[in-house]
């Protein structure tokens, strides 16, 4: 059964002035039995609409929860799920579980569809359920996983003859789908230090992928790099720098997701829900105003700060964060200037090897342009910045943490400032 969350920082949709957009919280990494989850997908999704998200996407691997699919309940109960049929019969009733006596004598249980959990879950203007895939694909042994948003039919990997090709091939499949349904996709790349499998220069280059996770909950995807790789973060700087710099084009925008697989314990080892997620301001709650919004950069991610208002005039960015007594505010404004060491340095190690791993460049490269305390953070542009970015460090420590120390942040997306 889902274990319940501390309750941290409870989002409710907010008004940040009476005739705009909404704030709308969600997240788009979710897995379930369909895949390689731990629970019934109704559970998770009940979850998730409980603990204040106003919209999911479940993005099981290479599958859409569509048709047929029977579990073995002995694999449920192996994968910790003891209690999942009962508490599901109890939360949505005795004949919402359907089990049945498979060819081997094992008892099985029918997964619920999409429209099924949408059925009794999904409130207009309260929660939304966004059909998702995670496109499993991979290089030699290096994985390349794409998540695409609002499918209408699931997606076969597509394969390449190296890492930007399998990204490129999979983000024109997802085009091409969202071109002949006539209906908006959104695609992008998952944690990119998984297996080290996806280097700055990579996700500069694929200019097709205007997306990528800047955090993944899942503790296994080195968000904080090592001796020989970039932390996220860096690679994100790194990867825009370049962009701008060189390629002339725009810069690649943060996602904070769960990637959630575990739901039966709170052990930090585990990839748990609750760890991250977007706020995107949008008219409505459907899925076509989420996805022209995020496409517009109206959006932040988060892992607890709150964020009210973001500011950007092409000449001072501006944050304004919903405080809460007794937890300070550090805002970083981060950025490359013109003029920026272009100079790079391949990753070597103790033998002299050559690393696969992002290179390493100047400190000016994703450089700290000013630091602020306090709820209502600016920076004032001088022209010659290339682009400039926010995050925001809470004192409070994340109640989920995937790494020891780990505080409640937020991401505020790259602007450019105004040409002349």
């Amino acid at each position: 059964m889902l274990v319940r969350a501390a309750p941290a920082v409870l989002l409710a949709a907010v008004l940040a002035a009476q005739d705009e957009p909404r704030w709308f919280k969600g997240n788009l990494h979710t897995h379930t039995l369909w895949s390689d989850g731990n629970e019934l997908p109704e559970l998770i999704v009940d979850w998730y609409k409980r603990e204040g998200y106003h919209f999911l996407a479940l993005s099981d691997h290479n599958v859409l929860a569509v048709g047929e699919k029977w579990v073995k309940v002995d694999t449920v109960i192996a994968r910790g799920g003891r209690r999942s049929l009962a508490a599901s019969k109890e939360r949505f009733g005795e004949d919402f579980v359907e089990t049945r006596t498979g060819a081997d004598g094992k008892v099985e249980v029918r997964l619920k569809r999409l429209d099924e959990i949408r059925a009794v879950l999904e409130e207009p203007g309260r929660f939304l359920l966004i059909p998702a895939e995670e496109i499993s694909d991979r290089y030699e042994k290096l994985p390349i996983h794409i998540n695409a948003t609002n499918v209408g039919e699931a997606i076969r990997p597509q394969g390449g003859g190296s890492v930007r090709e399998v990204m490129r091939n999979n983000l024109r499949a997802v085009k091409e789908q969202a071109v002949r349904l006539a209906r908006p996709i959104l695609a992008h790349l998952n944690h990119p230090n998984f297996y080290w499998a996806i280097t700055a220069e990579d996700l500069a280059h694929v200019v097709e992928e205007r997306f990528f996770e800047v955090f993944n909950g899942h503790p296994e995807v080195h968000q904080l790099g090592d001796e020989h790789h970039a932390a996220i973060e860096r690679i994100w700087d790194i990867a825009n720098t370049l962009r701008i710099a060189e390629l002339d084009a725009p810069p690649l925008y943060g996602f904070a997701t769960d990637d959630s697989h575990n739901y039966h314990a709170l052990n930090p080892n585990t990839a748990l829900p609750g760890r991250g997620w977007v706020m995107v301001q949008a008219p409505q709650l459907t899925a076509e105003d989420l996805i022209a919004s995020i496409e517009a950069g109206r959006f932040y991610a988060s892992t607890g700060v709150t964020l009210d208002r973001v500011e950007f005039d092409g000449e001072e960015l501006r944050v304004h964060i919903r405080g809460e007594p007794g937890v300070d505010y550090t805002t970083r404004f981060v950025g490359t200037r013109k003029g920026y060491d272009p100079a790079s340095h391949p990753v070597v190690d103790a033998e002299g090897k050559e690393v696969r791993a992002t290179r390493r460049y100047a400190d000016e490269v994703g450089a700290t342009l000013a630091e602020v305390g306090g709820t209502t953070p600016a920076y004032r542009v001088n022209g010659d910045e290339l682009y400039v970015r926010a995050i925001v460090t809470s004192s409070r420590p994340h109640p989920r943490p995937t790494w020891e120390g780990q505080r409640e942040q937020a991401w505020v997306q790259p602007v450019r400032p105004r040409r002349d």
